[in-house]
């Protein structure tokens, strides 16, 4: 977190007021076939280019914002929000209404979406550029890092403002670099930013054709967009594909994402703009890696959620605790308190001895079945009980050791029986889960768990078979 501190980051662009209202139903209107919708509780927050200082906020770096609001309450309403983040802003008034995009929820399913856009009222003239130029000069000179254009086609980020804007920090006796999340066909005016952060659907809509969500044709629409306009660098984010980097001086990196439960996308774009921002020291593959983290920490929130240094700090981290053969009533206290805070727990159990794909897609397969994973692990004596005295291959420490370091697993503990019967009776989880041809009701503790889950092995894949196929060789 050090390197965001004292990091001064600019935003020009289409500042939002997100509005939710939550509701619920229960009936069909008379007037026509929808449901009727009981509003109850409403809420705000900031969307579009100010979600992109929130974002920065939270990261602690010092945030300058630039845009255009109405001369109405929604106005109001973003400047208190800007003004309890403790972000200095500069927001031009014009006749229109404020950007505001109001949210139907109900029973956590958003139902309708309505927006006050006024797109044609808030376009920028040559005045307009001036004064943001003028603007700009002063923020410049205080010593800003970085310059975010936020553009979500609504009008401030017109292509005189960005040609102006792009120009004046090039010129800059020390550069400073200007980010670019895009909209649009149009990106003649980003010509000679330093990089942008597209999805692919504005991917597509910049070279003229539809990209598929495929590694190599990314990387080659990709590396096509990047040398047309001049960039440095392009991060293409792909929803469930994760993100691939495209660099001047290196090929391309795909960065796969995690595998979450994904509630609300809105305003990931933001925060992985806001990363790459923050990153400061960081090369840019490494800032990369870290905006596909912190995206895969605000789809799991509902609405437009800014991310913070502590929601970084307490991701989950490849540091799952191992509990050992005489440390199994540690493992029963930390499997109470998680499922009296009302998480729900999923054990599965292993030999893990030589760690390989199809053990992975099975760990992240039990832990998709819940918010906590334990993993039953065989001892040595137990291992060598149940597959023969030449194994296992890997110690139970080390193989301890390789579990613990999986995003999957929330807990390894070891145990001595050749089954995890006993094990279990102490548990008790929620869910027992175990990858092969068993059937449900012939696993051993599973009266238990409050359910069973039989999961797909990876055809092909087992820690035997790899050992046989060595000795072969």
């Amino acid at each position: 977190m050090r390197d965001f501190l004292h990091r001064c980051v600019a935003v020009l662009g289409d500042v939002v007021l997100d509005r939710y209202i939550e509701g619920t139903t229960s009936r069909v209107s008379r007037e026509a076939p929808i449901p009727v919708v009981v509003c109850g509780s409403e809420r705000d927050n900031l969307g579009g280019a100010g979600n992109v200082a929130m974002n920065l906020r939270g990261l602690g770096c010092q945030v300058f914002l630039m845009g255009r609001v109405g001369r109405d309450h929604a106005a109001s309403r973003v400047r208190a929000h800007l003004e309890a983040g403790g972000i200095e802003a500069e927001l031009f008034e014009h006749d229109g209404p404020t950007l505001t995009k109001t949210r139907l929820i109900c029973e956590g399913q958003q139902v309708a979406r309505f927006d006050r856009e006024g797109i044609s009222e808030a376009r920028a003239d040559k005045d307009d550029v001036r004064v943001v130029v003028s603007i700009l000069d002063g923020v410049l000179a205080q010593g800003v890092s970085t310059l975010i254009l936020s553009d979500y086609g609504l009008g401030f980020c017109s292509p005189a403002i960005c040609r102006a804007v792009i120009e004046r920090c090039a010129s800059l006796t020390n550069p400073v670099p200007v980010l670019i999340d895009p909209r649009g066909s149009d990106w003649e005016k980003y010509r000679g930013a330093a990089g942008a952060t597209p999805n692919l659907a504005e991917l597509s809509a910049a070279v003229g054709y539809p990209v598929p969500n495929e590694d190599g044709a990314v990387a080659q629409a990709g590396a096509q967009l990047r040398r047309t306009y001049g960039m440095d660098w392009l991060l293409l984010t792909r929803s469930a594909s994760g993100m691939t980097l495209i660099e001047k001086e290196n090929g391309p990196v795909h960065i796969p994402a995690r595998r979450v439960e994904v509630f609300d996308v809105s305003g990931a774009g933001d925060t992985v703009i806001a990363c790459m921002a923050a990153s400061g020291s960081r090369s840019v593959l490494e800032a990369a890696r870290f905006a596909n983290e912190a995206a895969q920490i605000v789809v799991t929130r509902a609405g437009t959620y800014p991310i913070t240094a502590s929601d970084l700090e307490h991701k989950p981290q490849n540091t799952a605790p191992i509990f050992g053969l005489n440390e199994r009533d540690k493992a029963v206290r930390a499997c109470r308190e998680w499922r009296d805070a009302g998480l729900r727990v999923v054990f599965t159990n292993g030999c893990f001895d030589l760690f390989h794909a199809g053990h992975a897609a099975s760990l992240t397969a039990a832990r998709a079945l819940g918010d906590k994973l334990i993993v039953g692990l065989n001892s040595d004596a137990s291992v060598r009980r149940i597959k023969g005295p030449h194994r296992p291959v890997n110690r139970e420490a080390d193989r301890a050791a390789v579990l613990a370091s999986m995003r999957a697993v929330d807990a390894v503990v070891v145990f001595g029986s050749d089954t995890p019967e006993a094990l279990l009776s102490e548990l008790r989880p929620n869910v027992l889960a175990k990858g092969g041809d068993y059937k449900a009701d012939e696993l051993p503790g599973r009266e238990y768990a409050e359910e069973v889950v039989i999961l797909p092995l990876v055809d092909g894949l087992s820690s035997s078979a790899i050992i046989e196929a060595a000795r072969r060789r």
